[in-house]
């Protein structure tokens, strides 16, 4: 089968985990990325946190999946002549270096634009340029700090709480997968290449941007209606932490379920819509509520939310949490258990649909990593394993045109 990105060829100078992401998901739509790396050490993340020990970490192999490896020391004129050539033959290089960095190196965009005109150069960066943090480092947990979320997150008796989820690294990188298909789509049109910038700081807003919606709404009314502090508690003038209420206006919140004393996952979540009111009195087998004056509108209910959600857990008690959503989407209940680490990874679903998927690799056997997220009707992409440090080194010299004599001459100079 052919794939879509088949002859798009990418330059990867990224390293930890917002580049990598992007990179690899253009990789297993069928782009040949090529993912530059220090000879001798490589990505850092080869040995973070490893489980076997000289063998490339998890870390690294669940975000590397389907590159080539290319060691070069961009330092030396070798390394540089490499880079050189690689660029005139590439359509896009990645990297989330330091700013500055590819100027340091003697590739700045007039540089790499007199090369290949068609070039796009796509970067991760903390923040956007001009920007007054412009210069700081910037990681996952700094990243959901400066874009507002961990400000909205937690419970409003605690601190500010950072989310599981890679918002700041993951998240960036699938934004600047649509940058980069985005300006390919464009050079299409207009035969001209271009930069793109993605920030972890304006990836992160992206994603609460209902949290700025809240905001503007608290700075009108003095008061949000779907958060728990109404309408017995106080607003400040901030969005406030909200516990696990939901985000759209539907009351939702994480309830037991039987086992929860030793299990502490045995919860579900539970979501009150306005639509689902009626199916939800008849579900736990209280009719009545659904004529009552005190709970037949989503107003009406809200003073008595907690009151509602006590009862449900109730209903609760003598129901794993699997048995309970069973029961509850046959009644068309936005709900879901929640599921551990270790429930995802066995999920038969999950493994079906190729979102989990077992990869077989050299020196690691067999490990466990997430598929592609998006499905398509006539593609299916295959996750192949991460390359070894400079694993495809030979193969990506011989490909702009080295003899075996031009590459031994490189590997003695100690550039490849």
């Amino acid at each position: 089968m052919t794939k879509p990105l088949e002859g798009i060829k990418i330059i990867d100078f990224t390293h930890v985990q917002a580049g990598p992401a992007c990179t690899q998901l253009l990789a297993w739509f069928g782009a040949d990325v090529v993912k530059v790396e220090r000879p001798g050490s490589g990505d850092v993340t080869r040995t973070q946190l490893r489980d076997i020990p000289d063998v490339d970490a998890l870390y690294f192999t669940m975000l590397n999946s389907n590159k080539k490896s290319l060691t070069l020391d961009t330092k030396k004129p070798e390394g540089k002549e490499v880079l050189t050539k690689l660029i005139k033959e590439s359509d896009v290089l990645v990297e989330n270096f330091g700013p500055g960095a590819l100027d340091r190196m003697g590739f700045s965009w007039d540089t790499i634009r007199e090369l290949n005109p068609k070039m796009i150069v796509a970067s991760v960066k903390g923040f956007s340029d001009g920007h007054h943090y412009d210069d700081l480092k910037v990681y996952e947990n700094v990243a959901q700090c400066a874009g507002g979320a961990a400000s909205t997150t937690g419970f409003w008796d605690g601190p500010p709480t950072v989310s599981a989820a890679a918002l700041g690294d993951s998240n960036t990188g699938m934004h600047l997968a649509i940058g980069i298909l985005t300006a390919l789509m464009g050079r299409q049109k207009t035969g001209k290449g271009q930069r793109v910038a993605v920030s972890m700081q304006d990836s992160v807003l992206n994603l609460c941007r209902v949290k700025l919606r809240d905001q503007q709404r608290l700075d009108r009314l003095g008061y949000l209606e779907e958060y728990p502090q109404y309408p017995h508690g106080e607003f400040s003038d901030v969005v406030p932490r909200g516990g696990n209420a939901g985000g759209g206006g539907q009351p939702g919140w994480v309830l037991k379920c039987k086992g929860w004393e030793t299990d502490p996952n045995a919860y579900i979540y539970f979501t009150i819509q306005g639509h689902a009111w009626a199916p939800i009195c008849r579900a736990l087998g209280k009719p009545e509520w659904i004529e009552d004056p005190h709970y037949a509108t989503p107003q009406a209910r809200q003073p008595h939310i907690f009151d509602i959600f006590n009862t449900i857990e109730q209903w609760l008690a003598d129901k794993t949490k699997f048995e309970a959503v069973d029961i509850l989407r046959k009644f068309d209940i936005p709900c879901s258990p929640v599921l551990s680490m270790k429930e995802i990874a066995n999920d038969p679903s999950l493994r079906a649909s190729g979102t989990i998927t077992e990869v077989a690799h050299k020196e690691r056997g067999t490990y466990l990593t997430v598929g592609s997220p998006i499905k398509f009707s006539d593609l299916k992409p295959e996750v192949t394993a991460s390359p070894l440090l400079g694993e495809h080194t030979d193969e990506v010299l011989a490909s702009l045109g080295y003899s075996n004599e031009d590459i031994a001459r490189l590997r003695e100079a100690q550039a490849v």
